[in-house]
């Protein structure tokens, strides 16, 4: 292995660096999010990374697949419950900065509560999500709105049929994420269920096109995004959509991440995320 690696490792199990940087600087020496993935197993048979973790995977199947998308094969990370049974399905979109460690966890989450979920990267065509989170955000502003959407979309008629699916959908993203979660669904009348966290909203009139059952959450603190919540509610009550939105007040846009972020709120992302879950499992079960 790497020596870079196993110094990084050893700097990790003593206390010399937090999670967060270990995981970026593992990326980094890895070359990729996939590789970095890939090596973790290792590491853990090494020494205790795995035991003092709390994104243990016990119980879990976590691997990288792929699915034919709009764009061509969309690279994705998938978490589930080991056991083989079917399992409510939910699409998890990550934020601006690309399919990382953050969002992988975000992923075995769900799957640890009883859904089999999965991540795709919107960066596939490009090689996957860059070590840099700026080049990574830099790539998918140049991404083609419509073509991203429809690659989205794409993954729900991939969970529909997968054989460990019970055929229902939903879907959930983060910033930009969010906001592609709104746009799935308006453009996927078979969804059963968004919540696009403090997600840019859809323009009114697609509104109407929205099918499935919708709970949205916003940070108090984040203006320019909140300043479309209120066209954005009068309409979903114009179309007899049913709905909920929650603001977090105290909270910053990008509460929900907890890697060390200084945007991160633990009372407002653990509200959320229960409330995410329940909603959830009420309408995919």
């Amino acid at each position: 292995m790497n020596p870079k690696i196993n110094s990084l490792f050893q700097d990790y199990k003593r206390g010399g660096i937090n999670r967060r940087d270990f995981l970026r600087k593992l990326t980094l020496y890895a070359g990729s999010t996939a590789a970095a993935a890939a090596l973790l197993p290792l590491l853990d048979d090494r020494g205790t990374l795995a035991n003092n973790s709390p994104e243990d995977e016990t119980g879990l199947v976590a691997e990288f697949i792929t699915y034919p998308g709009e764009t061509g094969e969309m690279k994705a990370y998938l978490a589930r419950p080991e056991k083989k049974e079917k399992y409510p399905a939910v699409i998890v979109i990550h934020e601006i900065f690309g399919l990382n460690a953050h969002i992988q966890d975000v992923t075995r989450r769900f799957a640890r509560e009883g859904f089999l979920a999965i991540a795709p990267d919107a960066l596939s065509q490009a090689g996957g999500t860059p070590a840099e989170s700026s080049q990574a955000a830099t790539l998918i502003r140049e991404l083609d709105g419509e073509k991203t959407t429809k690659n989205y979309v794409a993954a729900v008629k991939y969970l529909e049929t997968h054989p460990l699916s019970t055929g229902k959908v939903g879907c959930t993203g983060f910033c930009w994420g969010g906001a592609l979660t709104n746009q799935v669904a308006v453009n996927c009348p078979a969804l059963d269920a968004a919540v696009p966290y403090y997600g840019r909203t859809p323009v009114p009139e697609d509104v109407p096109k929205i099918k499935a059952p919708l709970m949205a959450h916003y940070a108090g603190d984040d203006a320019r995004i909140n300043e479309g919540i209120p066209a954005f509610e009068e309409a979903l009550k114009k179309a007899g959509i049913e709905y909920k939105i929650f603001v977090y007040e105290g909270a910053k846009h990008g509460f929900n991440n907890d890697t060390g972020s200084e945007r991160y709120h633990e009372q407002a992302a653990k509200l959320a995320w229960e409330r995410t879950i329940a909603f959830f499992k009420e309408k995919l079960t």
